[in-house]
């Protein structure tokens, strides 16, 4: 029987850095906090801080808990924990989603370089 080493981070801060980008996301940092702010939304800014510490927080801790238990990617870690459970098929949904976010990620990344061709050429 051969024993697959996996990949590890080199470092804590690494680890948080390549999270904090990948939780902050497009979304949070360009348009929703302004839209929020000049819509006069400064008290639902408070309640979404608020939600995403209630939950979204234990749901991350969760997550990394059950990566860390199976030494799994989250398709397989569900798999093996609930392998004839409905909750099996969250795995998937989250590789998924992920594979969605990162298509809308491509289109915006794709708009960045337009407009940065656009003005280092001077066109419009």
């Amino acid at each position: 029987m051969t024993t697959q080493l996996r990949e590890r981070w080199g470092s804590g801060w690494g680890f948080l850095l390549a999270t904090l980008g990948s939780a902050v996301g497009l979304g949070n940092v360009w348009r929703f906090s302004y839209v929020a702010g000049e819509n006069g939304g400064g008290a639902f800014l408070l309640v979404y801080l608020v939600m995403v510490f209630l939950v979204g927080v234990p749901l991350l801790l969760g997550e990394f808990a059950l990566g860390r238990s199976t030494q799994r990617d989250s398709a397989a870690a569900f798999e093996a924990l609930a392998p004839a459970s409905p909750w099996r098929h969250v795995g998937l949904l989250e590789v998924t989603v992920a594979g969605l976010i990162l298509a809308y990620y491509a289109v915006i990344a794709g708009w960045v370089l337009k407009y940065l061709s656009l003005h280092l050429t001077g066109s419009t």
